[in-house]
């Protein structure tokens, strides 16, 4: 209940009082025992001092009044006099106001941004944490902060320091991205810290989010390559494995086995090395969708020194991690079944299969070794030469024929190959298997990869158009004999191969 003395004040301030006014505003700003502290109230009992021209009155508002409070106020003109005021007599968060409100006009011409980094420079560099963070934002030329100039960086850095939440985050981001693990730890370590001791005070997890949980992670990484405490590092990992976080169980089955991505031993890691518990966190990441845990589980399940060392669970767990997309997995996968291909001959057809999904995903030197082990389709004089004199009458008279001299001529097929070939054999979707060595003796097996979605689509036209049709010499296109008379007399002046 306000006292006697407020009463009084609000008396004189209801009559136009500008002493009143300013003392009555006070109390609103600041809140007093007989009543309460209101910013919207303060502002009007304020405004209507500054109105009448009171100095002291414009300073309490520059100085206390934010930008959210006024932006909606109808008299924007007067208002941002009086924290014009403010500033040429020494507030410097006043100049802070004035340049928002003059973000808020657009468009911003070149001369009125000039005007706001000038307003916003003088309140940076009195210390003012959002005068610099909006300097950073004025100067930075791209989103999240990925990348700053020195001026952004500047300013950015400034802005943390002075506590501005989003201008630490972007520092956060900003240091990760460049690896400067030293600037990272310095605002990132903290907060992971108030994490931990958070959930040790309560004794449970204490339901993070997301980004809590990535930071966690990324701390235990920055800690890692910067020789951090162990038990730190381990700690910090396990709070966010405990999260369900992937990335996080498979540094963490790195940090066990005591190696890198590529299975080679590294110094860093657990104070002993422990497979038993690399496999657990692998196989937690793995399950939570990590190919690259997969990948490091068969590595580890091919170590000598492992006591549960199986080639065949390497094999399978090398096999899940290429189904998931994993690049050198896939390529280890295509070059083992190349490796194999004597102990069963249709490997080779697994190989291009696993090296084109690695050249798919980035691995040059699987096309070296597709080149090597598969062929490329070449023109055939013959089949550009029947393609080039094929009529309608002919396709519609003899469809099996006209699809085998297409086969060919997108796929580069010899004759022979062409007229023996059993469709459904060969399409392998990846690569066209081409194998007559049954009927004709003097050919080989080779396989011709799937480059180009012509191939594709021609390839899967022709399968369907010999579904359940015999391919074989006992089938409705006769014996070879009979296939070659056919094609003679429709094409009498076709080329030798």
């Amino acid at each position: 209940m306000a006292s006697r003395e407020e009463l009084r004040l609000l008396r004189e301030a209801r009559a136009g009082n500008p002493e009143s006014q300013l003392m009555l505003g006070k109390l609103y700003l600041f809140g007093s025992k007989g009543l309460p502290k209101s910013i919207t109230t303060a502002l009007h009992w304020l405004g209507r001092a500054a109105s009448q021209g009171s100095l002291p009155a414009k300073r309490l508002i520059g100085e206390h009044i934010p930008y959210d409070v006024i932006r909606n106020q109808p008299d924007r003109r007067q208002i941002e006099g009086w924290y014009r005021d403010a500033l040429k007599d020494g507030v410097a968060r006043a100049g802070l106001v004035v340049a928002q409100m003059l973000l808020a006009d657009t468009p911003v011409s070149a001369e009125r941004r000039h005007e706001i980094v000038k307003l916003l420079e003088v309140a940076a560099h009195q210390k003012i944490g959002e005068a610099q963070w909006l300097l950073a934002e004025l100067a930075s030329q791209h989103d999240a902060y990925a990348e700053m100039d020195d001026k952004t960086a500047y300013w950015v850095t400034q802005a943390a320091e002075s506590g501005v939440p989003d201008a630490r985050s972007a520092l956060i981001e900003y240091s990760w991205n460049q690896q400067d693990y030293k600037t990272f730890l310095q605002y990132a370590l903290p907060i992971a810290e108030e994490m931990l001791e958070a959930e040790e005070r309560q004794g449970r997890q204490v339901d993070l989010d997301a980004q809590s949980v990535k930071l966690l992670l990324r701390c235990g990484i920055a800690l890692a390559n910067t020789d951090g405490a162990i038990e730190t590092v381990q700690h910090l990992w396990e709070t966010a494995a405990a999260y369900r976080n992937a990335e996080a169980a498979y540094q963490l089955g790195l940090w066990f086995a005591k190696m890198d991505e590529n299975g080679v031993r590294v110094q860093k890691g657990a104070s002993s090395t422990s497979f038993k518990k690399a496999v657990k966190w692998l196989r937690q990441a793995g399950d939570q969708g990590s190919p690259k845990a997969w990948y490091a589980l068969a590595l580890i399940y091919q170590k000598a020194e492992f006591s549960q060392r199986s080639m065949a669970d390497s094999l399978d767990y090398l096999e899940t991690a290429g189904n998931l997309g994993h690049p050198k997995a896939q390529y280890e996968l295509g070059m083992h079944a190349w490796r194999c291909r004597r102990d069963n001959e249709t490997n080779d057809i697994q190989a291009i299969y696993w090296l084109q999904k690695a050249f798919g995903n980035g691995r040059k030197e699987a096309e070296q070794m597709l080149d090597k082990i598969s062929d490329r389709a070449q023109p055939m004089p013959w089949a550009e030469y029947g393609m080039t004199h094929m009529t309608p009458d002919i396709i519609a008279s003899h469809p099996f024929l006209a699809a085998r001299i297409e086969l060919a001529s997108v796929f580069g097929l010899s004759r022979p190959e062409a007229l023996l070939l059993d469709i459904h054999q060969a399409n392998q979707g990846h690569c066209l298997l081409v194998d007559i060595r049954s009927v004709y003796r003097h050919s080989r097996r080779r396989l011709i990869l799937i480059r180009t979605s012509r191939q594709r689509q021609v390839l899967a036209r022709i399968t369907q158009l010999f579904d359940k049709v015999d391919c074989g010499l006992k089938g409705p296109e006769g014996n070879y004999r009979q296939r070659q008379y056919r094609l003679k007399t429709l094409f009498p002046d076709m080329p030798k191969e």
